[in-house]
């Protein structure tokens, strides 16, 4: 009677046939490494050809050792669990592995009798339409084992993170153990549990001559080494994981999370590190030099182990570490010393050198607040020399962005300090002042209106009083508020003189540079044509950046930055491939002579100007460049190349305020891209572009053809009175147009 009942209600298996469990969307860098998985379900779908034999041999020895030879329902294993249940308090299962397949993907947890005879019936239809490798396919794919993850491939990755294909007869054995009780057995949570579980697993591999007794030693003594937070080495790429997701979001909705598909981006993993790493070290180097602002908590250590330890990880658990910036609750604390404990138990000694970063939190007179004390919350990291150093998580906000200026491809690209605490992407988001970084720009116009190199202009004072401004008096002044007289456009732009920029400029005329800049990728609204734009008071991202100067790099041609070069489902059907874009006279930006003569502008200012560290540490002479310092250091930036990497680093706070009066691009930001370019530029060869048809060398310097016997600007500015020259004007006398003009000096 069951039977007729439940016969006519069974569902249909036919999508059996062709398998699509949920997949997760996963992103990859352009060698293959995962980025990302985003969706409930962390699946890598695998097919059956291509599970390791020892995977298998594991699974069904532990499960199903008789899967092969019986029709689905297995009538030994039933009698075998009735007579082992008569003597025991808990039941034994007879599931198959097709009766398991029919109650994961069909059926609820519910126990009773309807459900046994629902998922009796339904393993007989499942074996009557599909053979024994199908459903022992979908079963490797689709059953639970914790983590998130949903299959063994997922499971290998979660647990050891490494693919399926790699996994050791030991390793095999602990994850077989998984299906029972994914949480009970679980490696990582409960390691004693799961390890006389993987041994009973293992004896029973032998049992069914799956391994040899030599075998099955070896992986009784095998030393598994776990995937967790602190061991995982994957790539941080967070930026540029969201970024993909909200791209393939866009395009394919709810589905991006179930489909299955397989992104693959043109981030290179190397680059991606080095960026990641430069950018937090440039930021944490920035922060030792920051007042030290107190522990993020204070907590109350009870007396009894047992409760003190509870305390301090709940305390741990709401202040995680970060990157390696760790966190940390005191135990002991003077003037000499600080004792703490992590939330894995290891003990951390801070003395000496160690405790600088925080001496205010330390003194007698320190306020509540601040005073480093027993039950203190703080933050410590590793030194280069093994020791320990209390630090705290920054304030101030960095981006980095790299991208090849042959094609626009994307290579590297942090959006910020750490994802997890602020996902505001830096890099497309922020709208910044980019001061000095921008002259280039400028100069580059100006070399169309027959200015040189060698053009000579004064670096004297600059007054515009009201009568020109029609508002407030303007009188900028250089960085370092000293004035050197006449010099090269070669030597000015080195030395980043604000006088020199703003005449150079005055000349041509704002309204053509603020043409001319669009030619870049600029926005002309963002830049109004005042001569403050002469000391970069527009607004740009680290990405217009990048994009303006790859301009430099690639001989002239603009390219569109872009990061994703393949879009397909997991079993393999292509849904997008991008083909890498060429560069050709339809995208050329400016002519090839001027960007040869702005690299060579710009080589001197990594030579002998402000950026001379990036030549002197490099040891090359291949690479170009421009610092950038905004008025009261709000901003610190580098933006340069080498031809076939452009990159650029910016440094400042989310709300702006002054990083400190010392604080300038080639002392925050420089070294950042320095640190960067050293590991990517390794086995590059030096290359410097070739003077292209049009441009000669005269007397020690590059000119334009028509130029090169004194037809162009010689001069500017020399026998003059101290107040500009005529031609362009500041920003006419509204309030905004005031701030703007007194904002920058740098």
């Amino acid at each position: 009677m069951a039977l007729a009942v439940a016969y006519p209600n069974l569902p249909d298996i036919s999508d059996l046939l062709d398998y699509r469990p949920k997949l997760p969307l996963r992103v990859f860098s352009a060698e293959g490494d995962l980025l990302a998985e985003f969706g409930e379900e962390r699946r890598h779908l695998t097919p059956i050809k291509e599970i390791p034999k020892v995977m298998i041999d594991a699974v069904l020895a532990i499960e199903d050792s008789e899967f092969y030879q019986h029709g689905g329902v297995s009538y030994k294993g039933f009698v075998r669990a009735a007579i082992a249940n008569l003597g025991r308090s808990k039941s034994q299962g007879a599931s198959t592995i097709t009766m398991q397949v029919a109650r994961n993907v069909y059926l609820s947890a519910e126990k009773n009798y309807m459900r046994k005879i629902y998922e009796i019936l339904l393993t007989f239809k499942l074996e009557h339409l599909l053979n024994k490798d199908q459903i022992l396919e979908i079963y490797m794919n689709q059953i639970f084992l914790g983590n998130r993850a949903y299959g063994f491939a997922a499971a290998a990755d979660a647990y050891f993170g490494k693919p399926l294909k790699e996994i050791t007869i030991a390793e095999a054995a602990m994850l077989a153990g998984l299906p029972k009780a994914p949480s009970a057995y679980n490696p990582i949570v409960n390691p004693k549990r799961a390890r006389v579980r993987q041994l009973h697993i293992i004896d029973r591999m032998l049992e069914n001559g799956f391994i040899t007794a030599q075998q099955a030693e070896t992986a009784r003594t095998q030393d598994l080494k776990l995937n967790s937070p602190s061991s995982a080495t994957r790539v941080h790429a967070e930026y540029v994981t969201e970024m993909v997701r909200q791209l393939m979001y866009a395009q394919y909705g709810e589905e991006t999370y179930t489909r299955g598909l397989d992104v693959q981006t043109t981030l290179s993993s190397s680059n991606q590190d080095a960026a990641y790493r430069a950018l937090r070290r440039g930021i944490m180097d920035f922060e030792r030099r920051q007042v030290y602002r107190g522990p993020e908590k204070f907590i109350a250590l009870p007396s009894t182990q047992s409760e003190r330890d509870d305390a301090i990880d709940e305390a741990l658990d709401e202040h995680p570490d970060n990157g390696d910036v760790l966190s940390a609750v005191v135990l002991e604390a003077d003037a000499k010393q600080i004792k703490a404990i992590r939330q894995n138990g290891e003990l951390v000694e801070i003395s000496g050198d160690g405790l600088k970063p925080a001496q205010s939190g330390l003194s007698d007179k320190a306020p509540p607040n601040i005073k480093i004390r027993k039950g203190a919350v703080i933050r410590v990291t590793k030194t280069s020399k093994g020791t320990w150093e209390i630090t705290q998580l920054p304030e101030v906000e960095g981006a980095f962005v790299a991208i090849d200026p042959r094609d626009g491809s994307i290579k590297a690209l942090v959006g910020g300090f750490d994802f997890a605490k602020n996902k505001f992407n830096h890099v497309t988001q922020a709208w910044r002042q980019p001061g000095s970084s921008f002259k280039p720009f400028i100069y580059s116009a100006a070399l169309e209106k027959g200015f040189t190199p060698a053009t000579v202009i004064n670096d004297a004072p600059l007054f515009f009083d009201a009568s020109v401004t029609g508002g407030q008096p303007w009188e900028p002044k250089n960085y370092d508020g000293t004035f050197e007289g006449p010099m090269t456009i070669r030597r000015g732009l080195a030395k980043s003189k604000n006088m020199i920029s703003i005449q150079v400029l005055q000349s041509i005329g704002p309204q053509y540079a603020q043409d001319w800049i669009t030619k870049f990728g600029f926005e002309a609204e963002r830049h109004p044509a005042y001569l403050t734009m002469a000391l970069g008071a527009g607004s740009v991202t680290p990405m217009q950046m990048a994009t303006g100067y790859s301009v430099f790099a690639n001989g002239g041609y603009r390219v569109n930055p872009w990061l994703v070069t393949q879009v397909k489902e997991q079993r393999g059907k292509v849904l997008v491939g991008a083909k890498t874009p060429s560069l050709d006279e339809t995208s050329r930006a400016i002519d090839a002579r001027n960007a040869f003569m702005m690299t060579s502008l710009l080589q001197e200012v990594t030579r002998s100007g402000t950026a001379a560290r990036a030549q002197a540490t490099l040891k090359r002479p291949d690479v170009y460049g421009k610092t950038g310092t905004t008025n009261d250091s709000m901003d610190a930036w580098f933006a340069g190349y080498q031809p076939t990497l452009a990159a650029v680093t910016w440094i400042g706070y989310d709300t702006p305020r002054k990083l400190g009066d010392r604080e300038t691009g080639g002392g925050l930001s420089l070294p950042v891209w320095i640190s960067f370019m050293e590991s990517a530029l390794k086995g590059v060869p030096i290359s410097e572009p070739p003077a292209p048809e049009g441009v000669v060398y005269v007397g020690g310097e590059w000119y334009y053809d028509e130029y090169a016997k004194g037809a162009g600007v010689s001069s500017l500015g020399l026998g003059e009175k101290s107040d500009a020259p005529s031609g362009g004007t500041p920003a006419p006398a509204t309030e905004e147009k005031k701030k703007i003009l007194d904002f920058f000096k740098n």
